[in-house]
């Protein structure tokens, strides 16, 4: 039997499945730990995890992996990884890391990214860059420039997550268009390296690692990570994606208008198009697509909400004992729609882009101790999860995205019943649920990188809807009028 192995590094978990390139069927899927692994927050506002974390949870990943699917090293064709998104790594030049990755929920670089979209014009960075530089990888670089100049000193190679669990695997630093695109160190313009920006912020481009394709070869496993991960030497690495990017191709979301949506730590809704748009103030963020060629332009306009799962997440560990996430959606089921006038706007998680970097924190609103238990308060954080996603959606909208059906994992918070009916209620849109995640489609993807399938659509033989949410005609009134009570809420709070 052949397989292709796909890896995603997210925040809360490192994942791994295995695809049959026979069938195209998932062989397995393994997750470490079993709980979320720690972000630390030295600050307020900050959130750094330790790349070698990554890597450790990889290998315990991997063997989990085997023990419900056992496979020899050497049956394993072709590997792809996807990330969380706009991390910062810094590397010496024997690839070790000099300090704790800045991750994407990490708020510290704000003000220089503002100052820079303010220095170099909005005008400019949003015509060149598609963003302003904001809070992403190259504004945490300028932080880490003027806050530990004698760490910068030493830094050989900046690069995202994925880049270096892909230097972990294969000893070569590289990066992706893609993944530059997603820092702002990529100008859409000139279709070349967004000197423009690391020229303002004093930063040298051959900190930047070497670009190769998303999809072919970027490398192969070496015999020390063959070793340590028991697969076998020279095995190609031969896709790399961000994880928002990556979902929507795991969703065969590839062509314009099509959207793609997860639910994980962070809420995303992602939307393919062929235009360069972008939202002139940058509150959701266009990145080049997977997909994107020179001849067929293909750019994902991302709306994420930072506090999604990580709310839930919270709450159940603080407020619901030793209750299941399926406890918690049976008591947020015998609440009515509305939550009786409960308000939760879930923005605990760094500085949002929605509501244009700011940190509001997170906000329980309407709590009367006679009337609300933990069902309404579990509840009113599914609703107000659905509606944050719903507000950066209208923008999304603003833009000429049309939305009309969504495609996301039968996974995470679309596992409840509740958030499922309200997110397509709410939304108004057709919900489609598939047996897949992103690690899956990397090793899809990988498959694809590798010529083992000749085209994309050949890869997702095996996907299906597993289950499909219509909105329903009185639900969707009703959660009209909720979500614009929660709407002019939370516009006043701004």
């Amino acid at each position: 039997m052949k397989y292709l192995l796909g890896i995603d590094i997210g925040s809360s978990s490192i994942k791994a499945a295995l695809i049959e390139i026979s069938s195209g069927k998932i062989a397995g899927t393994a997750f470490s730990p079993s709980e979320e692994m720690p972000i630390a927050a030295p600050k307020t506002g900050f959130a750094e995890q330790d790349p070698d974390m990554w890597w450790r949870e990889l290998q315990n990943a991997l063997k989990k992996l085997r023990q419900q699917t056992p496979f020899k090293g050497d049956e394993v064709a072709a590997i792809g990884i996807s990330y969380q998104m706009h991390g910062l790594v810094c590397v010496d030049k024997a690839g070790t890391p000099l300090r704790p990755s800045i991750i994407w929920c990490d708020g510290r670089a704000v003000e220089y990214g503002n100052k820079a979209f303010e220095a170099l014009g909005e005008d400019f960075s949003l015509s060149n860059f598609l963003n302003s530089p904001g809070n992403f990888t190259a504004s945490k670089l300028k932080w880490v420039k003027e806050n530990e100049p004698d760490l910068y000193k030493k830094i050989h190679k900046i690069m995202l997550p994925g880049d270096y669990i892909a230097l972990r695997l294969t000893g070569d630093a590289t990066t992706t268009v893609s993944g530059l695109s997603e820092g702002i160190l990529w100008n859409f313009k000139t279709k070349s390296i967004a000197k423009d920006l690391l020229n303002y912020y004093g930063i040298d481009e051959s900190l930047l690692s070497t670009i190769v394709p998303t999809f072919g070869e970027q490398g192969r496993v070496t015999q020390e990570a063959a070793e340590l991960l028991d697969l076998k030497a020279g095995i190609p690495v031969s896709y790399r994606a961000g994880d928002q990017p990556n979902n929507a191709y795991s969703l065969n979301v590839l062509q314009p208008g099509e959207v793609a949506a997860t639910a994980g730590t962070s809420g995303v809704v992602y939307g393919v198009t062929d235009k360069v748009e972008y939202d002139p103030r940058s509150r959701v963020n266009t990145f080049v697509h997977v997909s994107h060629t020179e001849e067929k332009p293909r750019y994902g306009i991302l709306l994420c909400v930072n506090g999604t799962g990580i709310l839930n997440s919270w709450l159940r560990k603080n407020f619901f004992g030793t209750a299941s996430y399926a406890d918690m959606n049976a008591q947020a089921a015998a609440v009515h729609p509305g939550s009786d006038g409960l308000r939760f706007f879930p923005f605990g998680n760094g500085a949002e882009r929605v509501l244009e970097n700011k940190d509001i924190g997170a906000i329980l609103q309407g709590l009367q101790f006679n009337r609300h238990d933990r069902g309404h308060v579990a509840r009113a954080a599914q609703e107000g999860i659905v509606f944050s996603l719903q507000y950066g959606m209208e923008i999304m909208q603003q833009m000429g995205m049309q939305l009309k059906t969504i495609r996301a994992g039968y996974a995470n918070m679309f596992l409840s019943e509740i958030f499922g009916s309200v997110f397509a209620n709410t939304t108004g849109c057709t919900v489609e649920l598939y047996n897949t995640d992103g690690a899956a489609g990397a090793a899809r993807a990988a498959g694809v990188g590798a010529g083992i399938y000749p085209d994309f659509k050949s890869c997702f033989a095996g996907m299906n809807v597993i289950k499909k949410l219509e909105p329903e005609k009185g639900l969707q009134e009703q959660y009209k009028d909720i979500y614009g009570e929660w709407k002019n809420a939370l516009l006043k709070s701004l």
